[in-house]
């Protein structure tokens, strides 16, 4: 390939021009852009040999403009560079077809050279075996057919391959109606259908035997005729029995086209066995998601269940730690109401009435501070301290359950001001849920650091993680991703770190497990 065009793709616009300086100097073509949005338009407009993108950009990573690229232009090798060479990165990268890995900082330009080069090898290795693999047309219509699992589409792709492969003007597929005993057209092109072609299905029926003729050569007369009334020159029809399903495939070709041979029949009747089996798996699949979506509503309308009972119960709690005070205060006011009452005891009553007036009140103050921390009692505090402690606390319990904790805390303070017993709550709630995550045991990774705007806690466990569909739910409340969960743990984590001015929220794709990180306003670093 001479002059291959490089396109780099970097967000950090000095990388960009570091890489165009030394693949220009190699002899590359080469363009760049640091916005990966404009790099998307770019590729529509413009053919690239290799792309060279950086994973980790805002708003748009690497891995969404190489999916971009492998749409607009597939034959394109791809190179990713990255400063965080993991293992889950590498398998990713596998998955989507990349044909290299470059880790940054490279210090040498050898190393990009080498990489571009490696890569684009790589990709026309793949190109290599892709056409040899074309040359295969009945895998590459097997695949087609077996990779659609909506009815309708895969009757077209049926009549679209047997015209493609059999290098016929007409083809049409057929389905047996139990109740009326009659064939009909499904999907067709080339064609419409007329009582000629009904005649001609009805043969194939009686016989369940293929059928193949050629107007020019040897056969029923009564054949020909039909094919001349047609137009046509030749003709394969071939059934598909099943228990549950019959049905007729049909190819023709016109007056003047050359004749089927044998080996036309047996293609087609690996075609036809391969077109029900798509046909199956269509059926089968729109079974399933059938019954997925039953499914989904009854789980819906369980949740739905389950958060009114939860719901209910909360309700009667609070009633309940309501209405105790309020029953004795109303007897009290009874009792202090009696006219024969001494004043001394009037006062008593009055006393009680005013005692649980307060414990009232005081129960209602801690439900608003449960959910609604104040700032009130805002103090200044060392958060690795209060994290190190947390961990020491329970320490016991999460070596009962094998989870292992390693922390990652800075010697210096991190400063912050907040109402210190909710924060550990916040922090015990996060090390619960990780170690429940982790039954058979795991590792709990804690990282607490200072930023300038104040300081970031990071909790990453090696557990199951949270199945994507329900990430979007985890702080709602009564809301849990675990059996017999309250729903309530993270919702209330939520509330006092948002109280705080801080930041709680779920990273994805940090796996394999579950990632949460926390924000405090603080100190930061200087």
């Amino acid at each position: 390939m001479e002059n291959p065009f490089v396109f780099v793709v970097d967000d950090e616009p000095g990388i960009a021009l570091l890489c165009n300086r030394l693949l220009t100097r190699a002899g590359y073509k080469v363009a760049t852009e640091t916005d990966p949005r404009k790099a998307i338009e770019y590729l529509k407009e413009n053919k690239i040999n290799l792309l060279l993108v950086d994973i980790r950009m805002p708003e748009v990573d690497g891995f969404e403009v190489i999916q971009h690229t492998q749409r607009l232009q597939p034959d394109a090798a791809v190179l990713i560079m990255t400063g965080h060479g993991t293992v889950e990165t590498a398998i990713r990268a596998l998955r989507q077809g990349v044909d290299g890995l470059l880790l940054k900082p490279f210090s040498q330009g050898n190393e990009l050279i080498e990489a571009v080069k490696l890569a684009l090898a790589d990709s026309q290795t793949k190109r290599d075996a892709a056409r040899t693999r074309a040359l295969r047309p009945l895998f590459s219509v097997t695949e087609a057919l077996l990779s659609e699992t909506r009815r309708e589409p895969l009757l077209d792709l049926i009549v679209n391959a047997i015209c493609g492969h059999m290098q016929c003007s007409q083809a049409a597929c057929y389905q047996l109606e139990i109740e009326s005993g009659k064939y009909t057209l499904l999907a067709s092109r080339g064609f419409p259908a007329s009582q000629l072609h009904l005649d001609l299905i009805s043969r194939v029926d009686e016989s369940s035997a293929p059928l193949f003729i050629n107007a020019s050569g040897p056969g029923d007369s009564t054949l020909k005729t039909h094919l001349s009334a047609l137009g046509l020159g030749a003709v394969i029809l071939t059934p598909i029995l099943r228990p549950n399903l019959s049905m007729m495939l049909y190819a023709a070709r016109a007056v003047g086209e050359p004749p089927f041979r044998e080996s036309d029949l047996e293609m087609f009747q690996i075609l036809a066995r391969q077109s029900i089996a798509a046909l199956e798996n269509a059926r089968l699949y729109a079974e399933q998601l059938d019954y997925v979506r039953k499914v989904e509503e009854s789980q819906k309308a369980l949740l739905q269940a389950e958060k009114m009972a939860a719901a209910g119960r909360l309700s009667a709690s609070i009633a309940h730690e309501v209405n105790n005070p309020l029953q004795a205060v109303q007897n009290c006011l009874h009792l202090a109401g009696r006219e024969d009452l001494p004043e001394e005891k009037r006062k008593e009553y009055f006393d009680l009435a005013r005692t649980e007036l307060e414990r009232l009140m005081l129960t209602v103050r801690r439900m608003l501070d449960f959910y609604r921390p104040g700032t009130s009692s805002l103090e200044t505090i060392n958060l690795a301290e209060a994290l190190q402690y947390i961990v020491t606390l329970m320490s016991k319990q999460l070596n009962e359950t094998n989870v292992t904790v390693e922390a990652d805390f800075p010697a210096q303070p991190l400063a912050i001001m907040a109402v210190s017993s909710q924060i550990q709550q916040v922090f015990i709630n996060l090390i619960l849920n990780a170690a429940d995550a982790m039954p058979q045991g795991g590792k709990l990774h804690i990282t607490a650091r200072p930023t300038r705007q104040g300081v970031e806690v990071i909790f990453q466990d090696n557990g199951n993680g949270i199945p994507k569909e329900k990430q979007a739910n985890i702080f709602e409340p009564f809301f849990s991703t675990k059996d017999g969960g309250t729903g309530l743990g993270l919702t209330v984590s939520y509330n006092i770190i948002t109280a705080h001015g801080g930041v709680l929220e779920y990273l994805p794709d940090r796996g394999p497990g579950a990632c949460f990180r926390i924000f405090l306003p603080g100190g930061g670093k200087q």
